[in-house]
């Protein structure tokens, strides 16, 4: 009897804390929402093939030369780069990030960031909330993992990276001056070009 008391309390405690688990979840998740809101409002940059905006009265083809790079060949090098850019942030920087579908993963494997990355690029979006905090900066809170209470750090400061099908650059809004410089770093080495568009 006394057994069968204490796997009930056991039970009760380990849900109670599986409760507090995903309470914890859907706040950051509702955060990380508003964050990715504000950022799509600051200015940002472009990751491209390009090394500068194409003026709008060009009477460059463009467009054709848009679509050539988002098929075949080229389109596999070009998602090739970006990989490269992305797992070359996620080495500097935490990553959370989220593939439309409303879950945040705070820095997936590797081979699955690429996997989503892959899927953004053919039919749909990706953002990455980069922590753009300066070291042992940010919010303390208090959350539950197992069995005690620890100390964790909220970063004050995103950045926020995002891929899209149909489109041939990556674009990283709000960036510090160190990331900034950081991303056109990674952008080089992998072929690319960091430039901010005319407003």
């Amino acid at each position: 009897m006394m057994s069968a008391l204490f796997f009930l309390i056991f039970e009760f405690r380990a849900g109670f804390y599986r409760f507090l688990h995903y309470l914890w979840l859907e706040i950051m998740k509702h955060d990380f929402d508003e964050i990715t809101e504000r950022l799509l409002e600051k200015p940002y940059w472009v990751i491209d093939f390009l090394p500068m905006q194409v003026p709008q009265e060009s009477r460059s083809q463009f467009f054709a030369v848009e679509q050539y790079f988002l098929t075949g060949e080229r389109h596999e090098r070009l998602r090739r780069q970006f990989a490269d850019v992305l797992l070359g942030l996620n080495c500097y920087h935490a990553l959370t990030v989220n593939r439309g579908d409303g879950i945040w993963v705070k820095n997936p494997e590797p081979a699955t960031l690429i996997a989503w990355l892959d899927e953004a690029l053919q039919h749909g979006h990706l953002c990455a909330l980069v922590d753009d905090s300066e070291w042992d900066t940010g919010t303390v809170l208090l959350s539950h993992f197992g069995s005690k209470w620890d100390k964790r750090t909220v970063p004050v400061s995103h950045a926020l990276l995002t891929a899209s099908g149909g489109d041939t650059h990556l674009t990283l809004y709000d960036p510090s001056p160190s990331l900034l410089q950081l991303t056109r770093q990674l952008a080089n080495v992998a072929g690319l070009h960091l430039w901010q568009p005319h407003e």
